[in-house]
């Protein structure tokens, strides 16, 4: 499928009747879902727009929760800077999306977040104790380190 991202080149292939994808930044296959699809687009996109990708961590849990995030962005503190939530290009982003990215928010407090399925990125940045959806997909230059 045909995501709204720059082309870029993936390693993927078939063990065990079922498709894999090297991961960037994990430095390892995993299984290629739709929602991985468009996480390893979203992955190669934040790197080329300039985040380096030892700063950039996926799929951990989130500080004293079982609940995990896709990806997100550390700044030279570690802190996060950039929290992404990525789902399916099937699924769509709603107030359910949104709901449970603010969940995220109240455990782990940052102030840029993106939500993309693939087609659609809202990017939100935190100004004034609100978030502001912004127009362009982040780059480096948009967060603070």
């Amino acid at each position: 499928m045909q995501l709204n991202f720059d082309n870029f080149n993936f390693q993927v292939k078939t063990e065990n009747n079922r498709n894999i994808i090297f991961d960037i930044v994990r430095k390892k296959y995993v299984e290629l879902t739709p929602e991985e699809w468009v996480r390893q687009h979203c992955l190669h996109q934040l790197i080329k727009n300039g985040f380096p990708p030892g700063r950039i961590s996926v799929e951990r849990n989130l500080p004293n929760s079982k609940k995990r995030y896709d990806v997100a962005y550390l700044n030279a503190e570690g802190k996060p800077s950039l929290l992404v939530e990525c789902k399916a290009p099937k699924v769509v982003i709603s107030q359910k999306t949104l709901n449970q990215v603010a969940g995220y928010i109240s455990l782990w407090d940052v102030p840029n977040i993106l939500l993309t399925n693939g087609l659609h990125h809202y990017f939100f940045s935190r100004i004034n104790n609100k978030l502001e959806i912004v127009q362009e997909f982040p780059a480096i230059s948009r967060i603070s380190d």
